[in-house]
């Protein structure tokens, strides 16, 4: 099951957000890793198969102060199927009606005599 994770990490600089960052994104069924926040101290993290509570305290071993804030499954969004494309011909009361010059407007060719 596809689940969103967001974890507010203490980071004051960009070494730590970087340090941060390439941690979660190596852990095996992480698919996403984003900043957020106003103080970009959040870790959103959208992953298959990934324990929160582990991925924390990952965190707090390697970083730092962390906290769970949210954990939340991913639902995907249903894309409308596309109408059929018809590539028939149209339709031409006269298509095989002689002579071809009175219905060339039907016709893909011009024939003439």
């Amino acid at each position: 099951m596809k689940q969103k994770m967001v974890i507010r990490v203490h980071m004051t600089c960009d070494k730590c957000r970087s340090k941060a960052m390439g941690l979660v994104a190596s852990i095996y069924g992480v698919e996403r890793v984003e900043i957020q926040g106003d103080d970009r101290d959040r870790l959103a993290v959208v992953g298959d198969g990934v324990d929160a509570a582990n991925l924390t305290a990952y965190l707090r071993k390697k970083v730092g102060n962390a906290d769970l804030l949210t954990v939340e499954a991913v639902v995907p969004e249903k894309k409308p199927a596309p109408a059929p494309e018809t590539t028939e011909a149209p339709w031409c009361p006269g298509y095989y009606s002689w002579p071809a010059g009175a219905y060339s407007h039907c016709y893909p060719y011009t024939y003439s005599m």
